[in-house]
Parts: structure tokens; C-alpha cells; sequence
């Protein structure tokens, strides 16, 4: 049953904000790689570098090697603008502080979309999201509107910014968009493909240490939704 709408692509610019390297990876990443394919400019933000996410690795050698995978993860699909925002993973807290730095990113950024990964309370199984995934795309919701108002953040960013038309969340339940990525899945995988060193410290046995497999399943379950053969959904929450 076609019960997903296209996703607008009647835009220039988007910021991507996630909690993690490699939360945009897991079905976003082929969606943006159309985008950029498009010659849409789309930009990385990281609230935390993933640093508490390899049990056998210190979390400063992590954050070095977590960084440098996804710098070559989002080059994996035409994006050249990563930054790190360096709040504790694990601990983000959707809180002033994180609502500035956003604030400020969209600022400078000036994007007419903003791109994230779930938010809600779990994926729409009986398990429940991480706190960091929750916080961030709250904190992103807010910050949409802290960056527009000129009396917030003075100074933070630069000049406010009201031109964010929606924001797009990948892996929602209540997904009702989607975007047609047969042309870039085989990108989308090299991306997730990038974070080996994350990858190879999961457990044998986890959901996702294949890449291919897990991107082409989740694009194959998607793609009839939309009218095509392979998908990615995203709840599209309307802002300007």
C-alpha cells in the first residue's frame, strides 16, 4: 500500500543534527546522497563525538577515531562540512546549552531543512530510544525557533535565521514521507561502511553489523510505501 508522500525537494540547503557518528548513517545517509547528488548543500552537525560508545577504547582515542570515521562517512555521500559540538555522550540533555549550540549552528548554516534521526519514545517496538537520540531532536525542534528570534542567543551564530521550512526525522514510527533511494542505497552503504571500527566492536550477532544486508532491508520494506522499489521514510514536522 502507497502511503508515504514525497518528500519536498524544492530546496537549496539542509543541516543534518544527530547524537552520534553514525546514527545518520543507518538509512538517512542514502537519502542525503541523493541530495547532494541534486546540488543541494547539506551540512553535518555531531552534538557528541560517540565517545562512550566502544566499550574496549578509552573515550579520547574514541573520539578521535569516531570522528574520522564519520568525516569519511558524510564524504561517502557528498558532504564535506562535519562538526562535533562535543556534549557527553550518553549524558545530552536537551537543555540551554544544547539549544544555543543548535541555535547557532543554524545560523551559520542558514538551512531551509533540518535533518535528524527518531526522536520518539522508541522505533515502534517494544524496545525504548536512546536519551541521547530523544534530547537531541527535542533540542532541534527548539532551537528552529531560538535561531529565528533575534532577542535569543544574541550574538550566538550570528544574524537569526527564520528560514527553516521543516524538519525531516529518519527511522520515525510515524513516518508519513519518504524518499526514493534506489539510485544511491550502494552510497549509503560505503557510509555506514566507514565506521568499521564502531561496527567491528558490536557484539557478533547485532542488528546492523551488516551493512548491506541491513540498509537494503530496511530501504526494501520502505520502497512499496512510497511507489518504488526501495525507500527511506521520514516523519516530516512542518516549521516556517
Amino acid at each position: 500500500m502507497v502511503d508515504l508522500e514525497p518528500v519536498p525537494e524544492d530546496w537549496t540547503r539542509a543541516l543534518a543534527v544527530v547524537a552520534h557518528p553514525d546514527d545518520l548513517e543507518y538509512g538517512a545517509a542514502a537519502a542525503i546522497a541523493r541530495w547532494t547528488g541534486q546540488g543541494k548543500e547539506v551540512a553535518y552537525c555531531l552534538v557528541t563525538s560517540g565517545e562512550a560508545g566502544i566499550d574496549s577504547m578509552p573515550p579520547d582515542e574514541c573520539a578521535r577515531v569516531r570522528q574520522a570515521e564519520e568525516r569519511a562517512s558524510a564524504a561517502a555521500v557528498g558532504v564535506g562540512t562535519v562538526e562535533f559540538l562535543s556534549h557527553p555522550d550518553g549524558l545530552v540533555e536537551a537543555s540551554l546549552v544544547l539549544r544555543r549550540d543548535l541555535a547557532a549552528a543554524i545560523r551559520r548554516h542558514r538551512p531551509e531543512v533540518v535533518i535528524s534521526i527518531n526522536f520518539r519514545e522508541s522505533f515502534g517496538g517494544p524496545g525504548f530510544n536512546h536519551a541521547d537520540h530523544r534530547n537531541t531532536g527535542l533540542a532541534l525542534l527548539d532551537a528552529v525557533r531560538d535561531a529565528a528570534n533575534r532577542w535569543l542567543f544574541v550574538g550566538a551564530g550570528g544574524d537569526a535565521w527564520s528560514g527553516v521550512r521543516f524538519a525531516l526525522f529518519g527511522g520515525s514510527p510515524q513516518a508519513a514521507h519518504g524518499v526514493d533511494v534506489g539510485a544511491t542505497i550502494d552510497r549509503g552503504v560505503a557510509s555506514l561502511r566507514e565506521h568499521r571500527t564502531y561496527l567491528n566492536a558490536l557484539p557478533a550477532g547485532t542488528t546492523g553489523t551488516d551493512p548491506d544486508a541491513f540498509l537494503r532491508a530496511m530501504a526494501a520494506q520502505a520502497g512499496p510505501r512510497l511507489g518504488v522499489d526501495l525507500a527511506t521514510a521520514f516523519e516530516l514536522i512542518p516549521l516556517g
